[in-house]
């Protein structure tokens, strides 16, 4: 099944369910990168996005959630595509001195690395989102008026873009989120962003990636768990989308063209996230699925609950299977 004699993989880590690699600023690319010197490697953005960094490569293709189900389905074919025309949405809501530093951002990662991004439009009203962490510890949330970011992403479309990033104003999380930065818990505003970027991928069948955008600025001065340090020494997390939606993969309804599910060889999970579209879908194609044991989430969907007799490989580490493969 190998696309174009190389090997073709899925490297996914869910986002907002607390994966102890993964879960929190781009700690699972290390991993993803090994993978992708082996392979040609579809990653979602959860795996390579770590706020002023990114572990994309060039051998990878950057593939938002939806995207990916629609993708696993046999819906779309995925066609690789280089220095996208990225056009970005900010929330209405973001104050002028927190939209200047992402302006200023936006214009650095386009003179350091030559990200060809073509245009900018602020929504007419407000996103109004709102996130939060379940007590079962998963993040979820909800966008009170997904329209008005709906209109901007059609009107930068019309301009001729071919990626969106989405910037939306987020209130600042409880406290100082202590289990986050301390390499516990969940991403808390990592549910929510999912939600965004499902949508606009299902409404426009678009590359797209969100990143939030918060009134509170400054650098944090304590120090952190190196899995989410990524995080604390950015006012914006704005660079790692945008260096994943240059190269991302367009999306095509046209099955003849570009990668299609018949080509993937493999897919790569944590051990206990297995109840989700790409599993049930390889499982039905005879992919080879992969479970990784020193990977956990707060899920605890494991082979034995849900598919004792698959064909799922349960390996140790992310190491003893680059190996296997």
């Amino acid at each position: 099944m190998a696309y174009n004699g190389e090997k073709l993989g899925a490297f996914i880590v869910p986002t907002g369910i607390g994966a102890s690699i993964g879960g929190y600023a781009g700690d699972a690319s290390m991993y993803a990168r090994k993978f992708a010197r082996k392979s040609k490697l579809i990653v979602n953005p959860n795996v390579v996005n770590a706020g002023g960094f990114s572990g994309i490569t060039d051998n990878m293709l950057y593939v938002e959630g939806y995207s990916l189900d629609s993708f696993f389905k046999g819906e779309i074919n995925l066609i690789p595509s280089c220095n996208n025309k990225i056009g970005i949405v900010y929330d209405r809501a973001i104050p002028n001195d927190v939209l200047n530093i992402h302006i200023n951002t936006q214009n650095a990662v386009k003179t350091v690395y030559g990200v060809n991004l073509c245009e900018y439009e602020e929504t007419d009203e407000d996103v109004g989102v709102k996130f939060y962490v379940t007590d079962d510890g998963i993040s979820v949330g909800r966008v009170d008026n997904i329209s008005t970011l709906e209109n901007s992403c059609q009107c930068l479309i019309d301009k001729g873009c071919e990626a969106i990033a989405i910037v939306c104003m987020f209130d600042e999380p409880e406290g100082d989120n202590e289990d986050y930065s301390s390499g516990l818990g969940v991403d808390p505003v990592g549910g929510v962003e999912a939600i965004i970027s499902h949508d606009i991928s299902m409404k426009f069948k678009i590359p797209c990636a969100h990143s939030p955008a918060f009134e509170d600025y400054r650098i944090y001065p304590k120090l952190v768990n190196p899995k989410s340090a990524s995080e604390y020494i950015t006012p914006t997390f704005l660079p790692c989308i945008l260096l994943g939606l240059s190269n991302a993969p367009k999306i095509s309804t046209d099955l003849t063209k570009g990668i299609n599910i018949k080509d993937l060889d493999y897919l790569v999970m944590a051990y206990d996230c297995l109840g989700s579209t790409p599993v049930f879908e390889a499982i039905k194609r005879n992919i080879k699925v992969y479970a990784v044991k020193e990977n956990k989430t707060e899920l605890n969907v494991t082979k034995d609950k849900l598919f004792p007799h698959s064909n799922i490989i349960e390996v140790e580490t992310y190491d003893e299977l680059l190996n296997l493969i």
